[in-house]
């Protein structure tokens, strides 16, 4: 059901922008930057804190130093400024403490570098696995899904609108995994309605 620029799908309020505009990931250029650059951690439930603390023996061998010092003096998760619960940044800067760098300074998850190695049962947050789908709990129970714009994936946008991806197409794996496969085939459904209404 179509609400001017808002989908309903479901118990979640989807942003036209999710639908319609075109991202994918552009390693090659951001080196993971999002990683290491934000006001505060990732956004987590309270399941993925108690998930990572589960798993955090598996991980933390191939973390920075400063990560594990960071989680060692603040916990496996803080409060932000505005009460969410985060993943911790290493003192001093924006950088998650969970992040590893090679040698070329490329940053990655420790959590999904092991996870892709068959190791632990938790991938990363899904706040991160979902960017740049940012999903806001709605004060009547409803959830709103909206897009994030942010000055370092400029890169990611080029390569979608480039590539023909959308958002959601792009995060396809992520949005099944969480909402389900019937979720994805109702966004698809929704993107190819204003894709006709588009064209008429």
């Amino acid at each position: 059901m179509r609400h001017g620029t808002i989908i309903q799908i479901d118990d979640c309020l989807v942003s036209e922008e999710v639908l319609t505009e075109y991202f994918a990931c552009d390693y090659q250029k951001c080196k993971g930057c999002c990683c290491v650059i934000g006001d505060s951690g990732a956004p987590l439930e309270e399941c993925e804190a108690e998930a990572i603390e589960k798993n955090y023996h598996i991980f933390s061998p191939i973390m920075q130093e400063e990560g594990r010092l960071a989680v060692a003096k603040k916990g496996f998760y803080e409060i932000d400024m505005d009460g969410d619960m985060v993943t911790p940044l290493v003192p001093g800067s924006e950088e998650c403490a969970y992040t590893l760098f090679d040698e070329e300074g490329n940053c990655f998850c420790s959590m999904e570098r092991c996870w892709f190695q068959g190791k632990g049962d938790f991938r990363k947050p899904i706040s991160c696995w979902l960017y740049p789908i940012r999903i806001t709990p709605l004060s009547n129970g409803t959830r709103a899904l909206n897009l994030h714009r942010w000055h370092i994936c400029k890169d990611a946008f080029e390569k979608g609108k480039k590539e023909k991806i959308r958002v959601y197409e792009f995060l396809r794996e992520p949005i099944e995994r969480y909402f389900g496969e019937d979720f994805y085939e109702a966004l698809v459904e929704a993107a190819k309605m204003l894709d006709s209404q588009s064209e008429a």
